[in-house]
């Protein structure tokens, strides 16, 4: 191929930039050669956790109930992008949420509620937004006998709602234990009275039989 004098005199400068185009690239090339940035998958929270709903499993049901259950946590955990070594810590307190949610008192057993209450709510302490929210889940956990009147005494504070209520569970076993008292009295005084008219009753009997042989 055959240049002009004018061409020809531009070759070296074309050549020159076409190879300082290539040592950039070259460079360019060089540097991307370097780790990649694996991009961080978020955490997740136990907010998000709660937010996907994952069921209660109380131990009463059987192992197709179990095993659905499992399921279902799985697909929570996976959707909360829960991590593995969340997964336990996540799940105890979804449980103990639950049990203070659902706790009540069990027959006059007041004692055993307020310690377990407060154990719950020591170990879970943002289960409530506040207080008051704090002190409406302990009255609605107690026996129907109590709950209106610790209500209607309108508590300021949890501590004033428990001695509320402790009082007043004084009143109702202390009227129980004379209640059974007096119902005890009743029953021995009936079955005397049984005792003396059956008493009574033979006695008439044998007196007309004694007066039919005369």
């Amino acid at each position: 191929m055959e240049y002009t004098a004018a061409e020809a005199k531009e070759l070296p400068r074309e050549n020159a930039s076409q190879e300082a185009a290539a040592m950039t690239n070259f460079d360019n090339s060089n540097r991307n050669t370097g780790p990649r940035e694996i991009p961080v998958v978020k955490r997740g929270n136990y907010k998000e956790f709660i937010n996907c709903q994952p069921s209660y499993f109380n131990g009463t049901e059987g192992v197709v109930d179990l095993i659905r259950w499992f399921e279902r946590t799985e697909s929570v955990f996976s959707r909360s992008k829960c991590a593995e070594e969340d997964k336990v810590t996540f799940a105890t307190v979804k449980k103990m949420e639950d049990e203070f949610y659902n706790l009540a008192v069990k027959g006059n057993d007041l004692k055993t509620y307020i310690r377990r209450f407060q154990e719950l709510a020591a170990l879970c302490p943002n289960m409530v937004p506040n207080s008051e929210k704090l002190m409406e889940v302990f009255i609605s956990g107690l026996s129907r006998s109590i709950e209106g009147n610790v209500t209607t005494s309108k508590p300021q504070t949890l501590e004033e709602a428990i001695n509320i209520s402790q009082r007043l569970m004084d009143q109702i076993i202390k009227r129980d234990s004379v209640q059974k008292t007096n119902d005890h009295k009743r029953k021995l005084e009936d079955e005397r009275n049984i005792i003396n008219n059956n008493y009574q009753n033979n006695y008439n009997n044998n007196n007309r039989k004694n007066d039919y042989h005369r």
